[in-house]
């Protein structure tokens, strides 16, 4: 389902996930730390500390956002919440959605995004928003293929869907790596159809922690997800280093153009090997090769993320995280060595 599996495999170097290159602030670090003092009382299940400096860092109201063990939480909860007849995926993307989506037991529908295009949604996939559908899973930008959709793309599709009665539940679990021009954010009380969701795992490199978040301007719907979610669902761990997280503007605006930079690097060197690249700006690149550079890059301790299994793709698909240069050199050297 996921990259990561260092547990069954001898690796020396993870380019499967997708965490900042930079790594976890030593800010967090120490908040982790201390939160140690603190294990022998219960979190605060209303994590109010947490929920002040998130409404700080995006701007919106505290009782428009609502805390999960991880986006993967939250994704299960809502549709619990929402109870779609019918949702639709566009693929290939994060098989998390469809984790979620049939575990409502309903219909769950796919729409093949193109090649052609770079697997970037054009206005066909607009044109496929029927009145059927009750709930839409999008990413921006998407995993595996990196792809950018532009805010007036996306309002295009927000007014369809709301026109439709459509729940639009956008991914930006990476979009702070692309800039925070990018974010759907600031139009959440615009829109009560959309359901914006994110997580601290990536863009502070702490997986490990588990700790997700979901805005919107619907304060009903957001009621009925919070219902569907455990008591004490956010350790004091993760409230900790969330609220040391949301105080670090200058270390996300350092990630995104350290991660630009070293993509573009990445991408040229991955071509000039002989790699398909496809275009994106996550910290993530798609390629193809017919090389099975899977098992050929584990056997120097690398492992990257083999897309076969992604709805939308075959045979031959990677993604490749950026990683910090003397990773990528490592990175690119076995490659030469391998094909």
């Amino acid at each position: 389902m996921h990259g990561g599996d260092i547990y069954g495999n001898r690796v020396r170097i993870d380019f499967s996930v997708n965490v900042n290159p930079l790594g976890t602030p030593k800010e967090v670090t120490a908040a982790l730390h201390s939160a140690v003092n603190t294990i022998a009382a219960y979190p605060d299940p209303e994590a109010r500390q947490l929920k002040e400096a998130v409404s700080r860092m995006l701007s919106v109201p505290k009782e428009h956002i609502v805390f999960g063990n991880g986006a993967s939480e939250l994704f299960m909860a809502l549709v619990h919440a929402i109870r779609p007849e019918k949702t639709l995926i566009p693929v290939p993307s994060f098989y998390g959605y469809e984790y979620a989506a049939r575990a409502s037991g309903r219909d769950v529908a796919y729409y093949m995004l193109n090649q052609q295009t770079g697997y970037l949604p054009q206005d066909d996939f607009l044109e496929a928003l029927g009145d059927d559908i009750d709930l839409l899973f999008i990413a921006n930008p998407n995993n595996p293929t990196g792809q950018l959709m532009s805010k007036e793309y996306l309002k295009r599709l927000l007014d369809i869907c709301r026109q439709k009665k459509i729940v639009v539940v956008l991914d930006e679990c990476f979009i702070e790596f692309c800039g925070a021009e990018y974010s759907m954010m600031t139009e959440i009380g615009a829109y009560d159809n959309l359901l914006i969701v994110r997580a601290f795992t990536k863009i502070f490199a702490i997986p490990g922690v588990r700790l997700g978040y979901l805005t919107g301007s619907d304060t009903s719907l957001l009621e009925r997800i919070k219902r569907q979610l455990p008591e004490w669902n956010v350790s004091i761990f993760a409230q900790a280093a969330g609220s040391a997280c949301a105080d670090m503007d200058d270390y996300i605006r350092k990630t995104a153009a350290y991660v630009q930079k070293e993509r573009q690097f990445l991408e040229e060197h991955l071509m000039r090997i002989g790699l398909k690249v496809f275009p994106g700006r996550a910290n993530f690149i798609l390629v193809y090769s017919e090389k099975d550079l899977y098992e050929k890059l584990l056997k120097y301790g690398i492992l990257i993320r083999d897309c076969e299994n992604f709805r939308g793709l075959s045979k031959g698909f990677y993604r490749i995280a950026v990683k910090d240069r003397h990773d990528n050199e490592k990175l690119l050297k076995a490659l030469r060595g391998s094909i």
